[in-house]
């Protein structure tokens, strides 16, 4: 395989280690810009080649990254992969130069893609967008699916999932048993409830509270913890105190170790919002995850929850069934250790660098 040239509006910091080992085993050359509003950014050092592009924004959300329709110019590329952005303006005249004057350069993308709430005209755009790429890389079955009911060519759709540090969390997991952290703290043997990530009002973290106060009232008892901090924290503190719940407002965390410990002995990861990847996190270390089911407002992660094995699924706002979901969860699922490697077989199959690396390599040509 030729030189690969890989483009993308920047690096994330959650990126880099199918980054490094993407650029391990081709030969890539990479274009990305700057951060983007408080994303955490992977340090530039790590990859071997890297050109950063300026990038300026237009109207809204779209956006012009300078130097990157120009790259197709170059002869030591054949294969490109792009980030599969609609609103990039220079992805467009990329994809369409290479459609007319060089037919026999390869371009993927690599994109959410579908959500399955596309208006009419967002769905005529991403089929003109997608279409001229000569393939695209999605990170779930379910965004697959909707673009095939959508009219668009199954032939060239693959998925890659996404994946966090997996080596890392395996090292830090095989280290990892039972401790009596929760125990110590809120002076009870009750289930753990865990959340991690920012305390935002979008990830409507207020039901948690809530369905455990409603909980309580049947005589059902649970323990919560947040771990991360934001700006719903004094109202979820004050609701806490209402509603007379046990909650542990731990704050940040950037000890991996010990937010390994809490997520390992915590008993549900609990999501009421989009999940995304605090459920590759979360499942990496044995803990499952529930989520709500309107799938078209989620985050193409939540397909690693698999009902009733890894996970479990509520109406989306509905306190009633978020209340009865925790219930029945702990009901069925008696045996801790069954559910934990569920968990671990999960992301360990599915949800690794390794496992993109392979659905690259396969691929493109």
């Amino acid at each position: 395989m030729s030189k690969l040239c890989v483009i993308y509006n920047m690096a994330a910091k959650y990126r880099a280690p199918i980054f490094q080992l993407i650029d391990r085993e081709m030969d890539v050359d990479w274009y990305y810009g700057h951060q983007i509003d408080d994303i955490k950014e992977m340090d530039s050092s790590l990859l071997k080649r890297v050109t950063k592009l300026r990038r300026s924004n237009i109207l809204g959300p779209i956006y012009w990254q300078h130097g990157v329709t120009k790259l197709m110019n170059n002869s030591d590329y054949r294969v490109y992969l792009a980030l599969g952005e609609l609103y990039a303006l220079s992805t467009w005249s990329l994809l369409v130069k290479k459609k007319l004057f060089c037919p026999k350069k390869k371009i993927y993308l690599w994109s959410h893609g579908w959500y399955g709430r596309e208006g009419r005209m967002k769905r005529w755009l991403k089929k003109i967008f997608f279409g001229l790429a000569d393939g695209t890389f999605l990170y779930g079955n379910y965004a697959r699916d909707v673009a095939i009911k959508q009219g668009n060519n199954p032939d060239k759709l693959w998925v890659i999932h996404n994946s966090l540090d997996h080596s890392h969390h395996v090292e830090l997991r095989n280290k990892l048993s039972k401790s009596n952290i929760y125990n110590e703290y809120f002076h009870n043997s009750s289930p753990t409830l865990i959340f991690i990530g920012r305390l935002t009002k979008v990830k409507q973290l207020d039901l948690i509270i809530k369905a455990v106060s409603s909980l309580k009232s049947r005589g059902k008892y649970y323990n919560i913890i947040f771990v991360g901090d934001g700006e719903e924290r004094l109202n979820l503190e004050q609701l806490a105190r209402e509603q007379n719940v046990n909650v542990w407002f731990y704050g940040s965390c950037y000890d991996d170790t010990q937010t390994a410990q809490l997520i390992f002995d915590a008993d549900l990861c609990v999501s009421p919002g989009n999940v995304g990847l605090t459920a590759i996190h979360t499942m990496a270390f044995g803990t499952p995850v529930l989520t709500h089911s309107t799938f078209s407002n989620q985050m193409p992660e939540f397909e690693a929850i698999e009902r009733g094995k890894t996970g479990a699924f509520f109406k989306e706002g509905d306190i009633n069934s978020l209340v009865d979901e925790i219930s029945n969860w702990f009901e069925v699922h008696t045996d801790r250790d069954a559910v934990r490697y569920d968990c671990y077989n999960e992301i360990d199959t599915q949800w690794t660098p390794e496992y993109q690396m392979s659905i690259l390599k396969e691929c493109i040509s």
